[in-house]
């Protein structure tokens, strides 16, 4: 095809319910304070370490992070559960996946001035799905009315910029005339709120993007995908290992190993150079410079991660106008973070402006678009 590819619409869709560093440490710490008391004689001699104790400012310096939202709160302060509580619907109730899915992509829609009519492919791609099969995108595909097909995508953190990939290349290849990439990052279920090191770092949050082809394209603020590059790179840093095969190992499905857990110091050695080099070698590769680009939508997994990256490749901090940041409000939102990001920050550029949307996370996994503002 001889048109571009743009993004011509975005949605962002926000959970009503959210949870302050403060509620949040204040669950965390009664819950450690009742079973170091209960363990106390098994602490003494040894056998088990005692729960360390948190502050709203330790989670606050050690990821930038204030709040998060969240679908459920019910129960996930509770330090009896220590655990959201979702209802249980039936076969013939839309998922909570596909409910939030639906919210982002009615407003992706609206924003790109486009009707179902205009999709013929539907991609989720988030960090987890809540079922196997059937696919969670041919349930919004059904939903919203969509004809062509749908599919998920699993990929972490990188889940959203790799998922825009697919729909970049199939718009070029001429197999698909629209696609929503949708994002509904339904974390909270995964997350350990037992582990103070880990539990104050997601939030939920869905997000959505329409791409289609330049001729196509009817939206006020539409951005060229000059180009796009991914990469992966296998590493047992970041793991949640709950599955179907946890029934058949006879494993606990509630266990430390089946939640989030990671090994947060060498992620941030590892990973933030490989960003770090992944977005300039793809800079490069179109002849562009890091002085041209306007805007830097980063993933929002921790503030110092991009604040190292950012300065790796400018040599001195960006502003929040350079990198906007949202994770005090949003916390880490998988990979929906970036998404985030531009959906905030992206009607204030003008036509011919660059920026990068980069992703980075489990995989380890680096998703990177190269746009530029009509």
């Amino acid at each position: 095809m001889n048109a571009s590819v743009v993004i011509s619409g975005v949605g962002l869709w926000t959970p009503a319910q959210s949870i302050s560093n403060e509620k949040l440490v204040a669950s965390y710490n009664a819950w450690a304070e009742k079973f170091n008391t209960e363990n106390a004689t098994a602490i003494e001699s040894g056998e088990i370490e005692a729960k360390p104790f948190s502050s709203a400012a330790f989670i606050e310096k050690a990821s930038g992070i204030k709040s998060r939202y969240i679908y459920s709160k019910e129960g996930a302060l509770d330090i009896d559960r220590m655990r959201p509580v979702l209802d249980v619907r039936g076969d013939d109730q839309v998922s909570h996946q596909a409910e939030m899915a639906i919210e982002a992509a009615k407003k992706a829609l609206v924003a790109a001035n486009k009707t179902a009519a205009d999709i013929d492919t539907v991609i989720v791609s988030c960090a987890y799905t809540q079922r196997s099969y059937p696919a969670i995108a041919i349930e919004v595909q059904a939903a919203l009315g969509i004809g062509g097909f749908g599919f998920d995508m699993l990929v972490a953190c990188s889940a959203a910029t790799f998922g825009l990939q697919r729909a970049v290349d199939a718009i070029k290849a001429g197999t698909s005339k629209g696609v929503l990439v949708i994002n509904p990052e339904l974390t909270s279920p995964q997350v350990n709120y037992m582990d103070r090191d880990s539990h104050f770092i997601f939030g939920d949050v869905a997000t959505a993007t329409v791409v289609e082809s330049s001729e196509t394209c009817q939206s006020e603020h539409a951005f060229e995908v000059v180009s796009t590059k991914c990469v992966t790179v296998f590493s047992n840093n970041i793991r949640s290992n709950f599955g179907y095969t946890t029934r058949v190992t006879d494993e606990d499905p509630y266990a430390t190993d089946k939640l989030f857990h990671q090994n947060g110091r060498k992620v941030f050695k590892e990973v933030c150079p490989m960003a770090a080099e992944h977005i300039e070698n793809h800079l490069l590769s179109e002849g562009i410079q890091v002085s041209q680009l306007k805007r830097w939508w980063l993933h929002q997994a921790n503030i110092n991660m991009n604040l190292l990256i950012s300065k790796r490749l400018l040599g001195r901090d960006a502003t929040l106008d350079e990198a906007p940041v949202v994770l005090e409000e949003y916390a880490n939102t998988a990979s929906a973070g970036s998404i985030i990001a531009f959906a905030k920050y992206h009607e204030d550029l003008n036509a011919g402006d660059i920026g990068v949307i980069c992703s980075f996370g489990a995989g380890y996994s680096i998703g990177s678009l190269i746009l530029k503002k009509r």
